[in-house]
């Protein structure tokens, strides 16, 4: 599969059209891979509730837009790093340690890449 401006583009409507201002585009091969590979597309705002992944890291890198993305010391607690993402500004991504708390902040319409190990486990406190 060919990424290219109209997949961006393409996605980037599908999230406009969604009462979630998201929409994501499984990458993985077959349903029995158990990666999580994913471009997200993703519009101010979203909301994305403050969560963690406390089996695997997770690695997110920005193809067109601009976004924070933002760890804090716990559920609801204190912003405690904050990360702007934009290729146009070479600030393309960034690995989040297993059990980090994250979320964004979307501040420009946005597509990512998402990388996980392991099968989809919906979000947990």
């Amino acid at each position: 599969m060919l990424i290219d401006e109209k997949t961006l583009d393409d996605l980037l409507a599908e999230a406009a059209r969604s009462t979630r201002l998201r929409m994501n585009l499984d990458l993985r091969d077959t349903p029995q891979d158990q990666s999580q590979r994913m471009l997200n597309a993703l519009l101010p705002g979203t909301e994305l509730p403050i969560h963690r992944h406390v089996e695997t890291s997770e690695t997110v890198t920005i193809l067109k837009g601009e976004m924070d993305e933002i760890f804090y010391d716990g559920p609801q607690g204190k912003e405690v790093e904050r990360y702007t993402l934009n290729a146009a500004l070479g600030h393309y991504g960034l690995s989040i340690p297993k059990g980090v708390w994250h979320t964004v902040e979307v501040k420009k319409p946005s597509v990512i890449v998402e990388m996980k190990n392991g099968p989809y486990v919906p979000r947990e406190a």
